[in-house]
């Protein structure tokens, strides 16, 4: 008996073994024919099976099949499905053909039982085709770049002695980062417009203290010698909010405002968008709430408050929504606010979560009416998070404004894995705020500080009386995000940097105290902030001194890794402040400053700067 219990376990064991040797892990990057860009988000499957994976930013995918009778098959909107045996292959690369009628489909709507079309952007001539449940009309536009940025004037070196005091509001956008990522892996120079290097700075963690006092946040400090600069000093100010685990988060009263205009029917836009409400909506606890309002010839409200343990429900009103139509995004706003005011929850968390491509042409568009019926509705408690995606006519300074105004943050979505990012790994930071209007004010001793510079954060400045205003508004700071910025200062001792010159006053005469001399600090660091209901800020105060400054080979991995980010953003932009920084430079600080990067994200950026440095410099 036993014999024949031991020849059955090898049995099952060999067929086990065997089994396994007729599977076959197939690797593979997926391409668009027409200019080997990679393209991610493709689905790729073995046919007859519910095997399957997506690739990731590069394109790359990685899949376990049958055997060498297996075929996969390649799905991307936009694209014509492609299928392919894989045989003896171990690699199966794959270009995809783009599908000309798809890329400009729009969606007719039909309405009560057939009787009656009403076709939206139908141009003359374009051909028409009936499927099941709904008409599809071909369109062919020659596609324009309309992408719009602010100009940004780079901050400048301001004198100690006529002006001691910098004023700026926390910036907690990540936009910039991914935005300029989306550039240099197209092979092509950010505009210079869209780098805003305060925003690439923070689109990293940083390993800062948690807070251990009163207030939601701690405060953290280091000086040392500016890499790019040796005869200055780089002042690295991290502020670290308190991380709370997502079952302790107060409940969420979330409102999807959903651009389904004519303009999000690309791939990365309105698919790659659903595939990141996807990834939230399985974030969902039952005691959270989730609505979903899409706008594009008009607003609607496709999916009432719903709870969070309906996510089936979610996900299914989530996959129905198609693009087409004008933007009347005006109507949207208004509606979305409307119904999160009608399930307001009190000490919870009340967002409108707005993803678009900024494109605004119907109604309320002007960025001034815009920026004021947001600044209205944010009065009422309602915070605002808004998502860009998209190239081509990506509106880049109207979201930035639109977050700004709205108490929220902006950032930019181009492929599934900064959805993952933004929606699962900073999912308490993305949409749970522990401080807002967050402000930060240093006053320079001039009697130690000839000069000094802000890097980054130049339409976060504000005017030094708005420091003591509670009127005034400011940043927000979610549940465990880090807010980083540095500072370059001149000592009194230092000859090479060149600063701007004023004349002497006429009339008044500013003359240093005593303490000024007597002390050695450098600057006393000033930040005020409110509880996300409060209305009346508190302050927090600190001194930097220079006898705090550690030698640079002693500097922190925050540090350098800062510095490394700041260095690059100066080199996107040409900045005449860049020293002597080159991509060498960047690279050698930061692989000294790599950290943990348990999601690579610090090795990606290395990556950034080698493909930065791949570019001609020309014209």
């Amino acid at each position: 008996m036993k014999k024949q219990l031991y020849t059955l376990v090898l049995a099952l064991l060999m067929l086990g073994l065997h089994a396994q040797a007729q599977s076959v892990t197939v690797t593979g990057t997926v391409t668009d024919a027409a200019n080997g860009a990679p393209l991610p988000g493709v689905t790729v499957t073995e046919k007859g099976t519910e095997s399957g994976v997506a690739t990731d930013q590069f394109g790359k995918y990685s899949l376990q099949v049958s055997g060498e009778q297996a075929i996969l098959v390649f799905r991307f909107i936009g694209y014509q499905t492609k299928e392919v045996k894989v045989g003896k292959k171990q690699v199966v690369d794959v270009q995809l053909q783009v599908d000309i009628h798809n890329l400009k489909e729009v969606v007719v709507t039909g309405y009560g039982k057939g009787k009656s079309i009403r076709l939206r952007g139908v141009a003359a001539g374009v051909a028409v085709q009936k499927h099941t449940s709904s008409y599809v009309v071909y369109d062919q536009e020659v596609l324009h770049n309309t992408e719009n940025y602010s100009h940004l004037p780079e901050s400048r070196f301001q004198d100690a002695k006529k002006s001691p005091l910098s004023t700026f509001s926390i910036d907690v956008d990540r936009a910039a980062y991914s935005n300029v990522r989306r550039f240099l892996q197209q092979g092509q120079k950010p505009p210079v417009d869209a780098v805003r290097i305060e925003e690439m700075i923070n689109y990293f963690t940083y390993d800062y203290p948690q807070p251990t006092g009163e207030a939601p946040f701690a405060v953290y400090t280091e000086l040392s010698a500016c890499p790019w600069n040796k005869e200055n000093q780089l002042l690295h100010i991290g502020l670290q909010g308190k991380e709370i685990a997502t079952y302790n988060l107060p409940p969420s009263n979330l409102v999807f405002l959903l651009d389904v205009s004519g303009s999000m029917a690309s791939p990365d836009k309105l698919p790659l968008l659903k595939s990141g409400l996807n990834l939230l909506v399985d974030q969902l606890r039952p005691q959270d709430k989730v609505a979903i309002v899409v706008y594009a010839g008009a607003a609607g409200l496709v999916l009432p408050s719903t709870s969070g343990n309906q996510k089936e429900k979610i996900w299914q009103a989530l996959d129905k929504l198609e693009a087409g139509g004008s933007t009347a995004g005006g109507a949207g706003i208004n509606l979305a606010y409307q119904v999160a005011q009608e399930q307001f929850l009190k000490g919870g968390n009340n967002r409108v979560i707005l993803a678009t491509d900024g494109d605004f042409n119907v109604g309320v568009s002007s960025d001034g009416a815009l920026n004021r019926l947001i600044e209205e509705k944010r009065e009422s408690g309602i915070f605002l998070t808004v998502l860009g995606f998209g190239t081509g006519n990506l509106k880049d300074s109207r979201m930035e404004q639109l977050a700004n105004k709205g108490n929220g943050n902006y950032a930019y979505i181009d492929n599934i894995l900064e959805a993952k990012k933004v929606f699962i790994n900073e999912f308490g930071g993305t949409l749970f705020t522990i401080a807002k209007d967050v402000k930060l004010q240093l006053e320079f001793n001039p009697a130690k500080v000839k000069a000094y510079r802000l890097i980054g954060y130049e339409n976060r400045t504000l005017q030094s009386e708005d420091f003591n205003d509670d009127k005034k508004d400011a940043g927000e700071l979610g549940a465990g995000h880090t807010v980083t910025a540095l500072y370059e200062i001149v000592p009194v001792s230092a000859r090479g940097t060149k600063t701007a010159t004023v004349d002497e006053l006429r009339y008044q005469q500013a003359q240093m105290n005593k303490q000024a001399t007597d002390t050695d600090e450098l600057l006393t660091l000033k930040l005020r902030y409110k509880e996300p209901e409060g209305s009346k800020s508190q302050l927090l105060t600190t001194t930097v001194s220079g006898k705090a400054a550690v030698q640079p080979r002693q500097t922190s991995d925050n540090f350098r890794f800062a510095a490394a980010v700041a260095s690059f953003g100066m080199l996107l932009r040409d900045s005449e402040f860049k020293g002597n920084a080159t991509y060498a430079q960047v690279l050698e600080l930061a692989q000294s400053a790599l950290g943990k990067d348990a999601e690579g994200y610090r090795a990606e950026f290395m990556n950034l700067v080698r493909s930065r440095t791949l570019l001609s410099d020309r014209r």
